[in-house]
């Protein structure tokens, strides 16, 4: 175990690793605030085919956003779409909104630009013309839009987990995402590491130095010594990214105000799920279960073969099973108390992945 143990720790791979961790931390929060920003602000010209005063409105409405400026509005015409076609392609303008009376009609409408794969930019295009569509035909059926704007009420659901029959402030978006990411890093560590114990018994066997424990040590010694020295290798690991991630998080706050500006907005891209300890240890007993199970079946491929070639041929079975338990386990994020989550969670090859994850969903 110490001679296994020592040998990885000293190794540049375990610390590469390692310092992998602290990067996905920053990652995950990092990347979503930066995405938030979007692409800057888009040039956009309105093509007004329409015989209201729709096409105006709907200038003035994206001009006042601070995602749109409109730099010109025109009228349609022959050879007007294509001229603007060639200003997108010369980087002019980033798009054209194309309108017609059949936007209060049916509702239909076009929008031509180098980038229309912004998310973030056709939601706010959609909504604001089916507010206007809405307002028009509400106006061109007698019927007050100020009296049904009233009316209209957008609903608000705040929900909050109940552990141990106690409410806690964890949200449903915190606890999908605590399960996911528990998911996430068991399937990657348990091939991780089980693929490490596989190919450390390749090597020893290639290199003869088996033969020299074998004489001095039973196999199952042989066995447990390498699956307790890769597990603690990977406890290690565990910890640094453990203790990385909560320097983080006491971090967030002031990241939120130097990057935010104190955007209440922006601060909802940092919210992140409370661990407790209780999920902790599930976390780290069924990671441990699952490590010890599975890096015995790969050591086990591994026995039966004389080349790493080979045993990547030959460990297809035991990484089909581990899959199976990861795929197998979103049943657990969308009900927690299905029978199929239930099931998985009771059979040893799912377990370790199905159990942790049935337990941040659900608990």
């Amino acid at each position: 175990m110490r001679r296994e143990f020592l040998e990885r720790v000293r190794k540049k791979s375990f610390w590469v690793m390692a310092l992998l961790g602290p990067v996905f931390f920053a990652a995950i929060f990092l990347l979503p605030l930066l995405m938030s920003g979007g692409g800057g602000v888009k040039r956009l010209v309105v093509v007004d085919r329409t015989t209201t005063t729709l096409g105006a409105l709907v200038a003035a409405r994206l001009d006042s956003t601070q995602r749109f400026v409109v730099v010109g509005r025109v009228p349609g015409g022959a050879g007007v779409e294509d001229s603007l076609a060639r200003e997108v392609g010369l980087k002019s303008i980033d798009g054209f909104l194309v309108l017609s009376d059949s936007l209060t009609a049916t509702g239909h409408a076009e929008y031509r630009a180098s980038n229309v794969s912004s998310l973030e930019d056709i939601g706010l295009l959609r909504e604001s013309l089916g507010r206007l569509a809405e307002r028009a035909r509400l106006e061109r059926a007698g019927v007050d839009p100020a009296m049904v704007a009233r009316a209209q009420i957008r609903v608000s659901l705040d929900t909050k987990k109940i552990t141990g029959g106690r409410t806690t402030e964890e949200s449903a978006g915190q606890s999908f995402s605590l399960a996911y990411f528990m998911m996430l890093i068991l399937y990657i560590s348990l091939l991780l590491y089980g693929v490490q114990v596989m190919g450390s018994v390749i090597e020893e066997k290639t290199s003869r130095v088996i033969e020299v424990l074998v004489s001095s040590l039973k196999p199952f010694q042989l066995l447990l010594g390498k699956l307790l020295g890769v597990g603690a290798v990977s406890l290690v690991q565990f910890a640094i990214w453990g203790a990385s991630g909560r320097l983080l998080l006491g971090q967030r706050a002031a990241l939120v105000s130097r990057m935010g500006g104190g955007d209440p907005e922006v601060g909802q891209v940092f919210q992140v799920p409370h661990v407790s300890g209780a999920t902790a240890l599930v976390f780290i007993a069924f990671f441990l279960g699952g490590f010890f199970l599975y890096s015995a079946m790969f050591a086990a491929v591994a026995a039966t073969c004389s080349t790493e070639q080979e045993a990547r041929q030959s460990q297809v079975p035991v990484t089909v099973l581990i899959m199976i338990a990861f795929f197998g386990s979103f049943a657990t994020l969308a009900n927690p108390e299905s029978r199929l989550a239930v099931t998985l969670s009771l059979v040893p090859f799912t377990s370790p992945i199905a159990t942790p994850a049935r337990w941040a969903a659900g608990n």
